[in-house]
């Protein structure tokens, strides 16, 4: 059974609210919720979740748009999708997207928990592996501390999403609109000059653990970490 951690992505106050107290109360101790697509992808690779529960219905992107985009940025783990849509051509353009399980609203808390159990009698790999090696240098990814030797720096969510998506594509040079839609979203309105300064705010963090120079600024084009 899965007692984990859990991500809840339901933009819904009044259901978000029942079933965040409906899963602590059956032993769930780690549940975060969120209320839009875009946090939700976010949250997911700045943390390590038994299931992510998406609503497909959701601000920022839908609840589809966010399982296919993690599936195809590698997440194997437990994805259980929410929705009113329950027409044969929803629950397949569901479970093409990349979820393991539907579950039609409205729905009774109980059955709910009975897929979670369903889902945690399946074995998912983990996303990624939690301590990521740099040189003399580690990265949690649960805790999004950097530590080399005794010395530790912790990273802001954004810092930990730009060195993470860069530690993936270690070698390869990410373009400034690519990294915009991984970490912000395809439809997010932000400048490119965020990224340049998300960078500069990170090689700060890097700078005491001598690593600064390590992500590369590819001029015209973006960034690449080459360890």
């Amino acid at each position: 059974m899965l007692q984990g951690h859990i991500l809840l992505a339901e933009d819904d106050e009044r259901l978000g609210g029942l079933i965040v107290q409906m899963l602590e109360k059956s032993g769930y101790h780690q549940v975060d919720w969120v209320q839009d697509g875009e946090d939700a992808y976010d949250y997911t690779f700045a943390a390590h979740y038994e299931v992510v529960v998406l609503d497909w219905m959701m601000p920022g992107m839908s609840g589809v748009e966010v399982c296919r985009k993690l599936r195809e940025q590698g997440y194997s783990g437990a994805i259980l999708m929410l929705t009113a849509r329950d027409t044969l051509q929803d629950r397949i353009e569901g479970l093409d997207s990349g979820a393991d399980d539907y579950l039609v609203k409205p729905f009774e808390l109980f059955e709910l928990l009975a897929r979670l159990r369903a889902l945690g009698r399946r074995n998912f790999a983990p996303l990624l592996e939690e301590i990521v090696q740099i040189s003399d240098m580690t990265l949690n990814r649960s805790t999004q501390l950097l530590k080399q030797g005794e010395q530790e720096g912790a990273l802001s969510p954004r810092e930990f999403q730009m060195l993470d998506l860069l530690l993936r594509n270690k070698g390869s040079v990410m373009q400034r609109e690519l990294i915009l839609e991984r970490i912000w979203g395809y439809d997010a309105d932000v400048a490119p000059k965020t990224v340049d300064a998300t960078v500069k705010l990170l090689r700060k963090k890097l700078e005491p653990f001598g690593k600064a120079d390590k992500i590369q600024s590819i001029r015209g084009v973006g960034y690449k970490f080459d360890d």
